[in-house]
């Protein structure tokens, strides 16, 4: 890479603000990077190292008066930089075009064009693969599976039968699609499995994360929207449906038949219950628990989950409990102490109208 950093900023629509003559031959981050690199500030926290940095120009959303480097003003700075990378930065090496002869190939399998099917893929009957899809080695496509066009496949992914990928999708190593689904009947202590007939149905523009597993239906589909993007290790349950341009992060959970809008968050280690519904653009926040419907643009966190200022008041109260029990215990004594003191004085009222009675009254 070579370029100065007029050509970059002309590149991502950007301003400079320093010198735009500099050239710029790398890429790196805030603290590792050296004379010649270009880097990036996204999160506000990284601003002292504005000052530090080694970098000949860093992307950032607005001009940092403090800097003492090149800026490229621009309104995403973690777009821009990705923008910059896919042009300038290590290319990917696609495996080459057409079968490997170690592949296994059913009948009946239709291919579209440039396809690239890598060594030891297994591609069940009646499977369609669509134009200019990579399965790399050891990838399994199960019988009458539906792949469209420039879908990306890395190693050890299965796709299993009649489950159905749109166009544009990267399933990342490891990955599921169509296992069956957790159910079962439990009669006289045994448990007796439900089939599941259904499938999964992925949208175009999918990415999913390295061993996350989507569960096929008991019946119709399981379907993730146009545009999610799923990290590791997400399970997704049968009957399961993520609304477009949804983002779900690693080791969350979704049980069966729950229902999320479009563009829902989901941060590491949420668990949602079963038959759920989830609105329009909620965030839900690590390690949650949700267990009821919550609707459109909710933030919500804990456990079990609940608007965010309500957790938040009541995490608080939490963090105060030694406090408040010291300040109860404190009180308890002294109403004690005030009873019994109210007691002596009564009891001392009592003896005085006692005394003070005739006799023989």
């Amino acid at each position: 890479m070579k370029a100065t950093v007029a050509e970059l900023a002309a590149r991502i629509g950007g301003t400079v603000v320093g010198d735009a003559a500099q050239s710029v031959t790398g890429f790196a981050g805030l603290s590792e990077a050296n004379a010649g690199d270009i880097s990036f500030l996204a999160n506000p926290k990284y601003a002292p190292l504005l000052v530090s940095t080694k970098a000949t120009a860093v992307l950032v959303n607005a001009a940092q008066t403090d800097a003492l480097v090149t800026q490229i003003v621009v309104k995403s700075a973690d777009f821009a930089f990705a923008m910059l990378m896919s042009v300038y930065g290590p290319q990917p090496v696609p495996p080459p075009a057409g079968i490997h002869p170690s592949a296994v190939i059913g009948e009946r399998v239709q291919f579209g064009a440039d396809v690239a099917i890598g060594p030891f893929v297994v591609i069940g009957d009646g499977a369609v693969i669509g134009a200019r899809t990579v399965l790399y080695p050891q990838v399994v496509i199960g019988a009458e599976a539906t792949l469209g066009d420039d879908n990306v496949l890395y190693p050890h992914v299965t796709v299993r039968e009649r489950c159905v990928l749109g166009h544009r999708v990267i399933l990342q190593p490891g990955a599921v699609i169509g296992s069956d689904g957790f159910g079962y009947a439990t009669v006289e202590g045994v448990h007796h499995k439900i089939p599941q007939v259904g499938t999964v149905v992925i949208e175009d523009d999918v990415e999913i994360g390295a061993n996350t597993a989507i569960d096929r239906a008991r019946l119709a589909a399981t379907r993730i929207g146009r545009g999610a993007k799923l990290d590791n290790l997400v399970q997704i349950a049968h009957n399961v449906e993520v609304g477009a341009g949804g983002l779900i992060a690693a080791q969350a959970g979704i049980a069966g038949s729950t229902k999320l809008g479009k563009f829902v968050t989901l941060a590491g280690q949420c668990g949602i219950s079963g038959h759920l519904t989830i609105g329009d653009q909620v965030v839900i926040t690590g390690q949650a628990g949700v267990s009821k419907d919550f609707g459109a643009r909710a933030v919500v966190r804990g456990s079990p989950a609940m608007e965010f200022k309500t957790a938040q008041r009541n995490e608080i109260a939490v963090r105060r409990l030694p406090e408040t029990q010291a300040t109860v215990k404190e009180l308890r004594a002294r109403v004690a102490e005030l009873e019994r003191k109210l007691d002596a004085l009564l009891a001392e009222k009592q003896a005085e109208k006692s005394a003070a009675r005739p006799a023989g009254a």
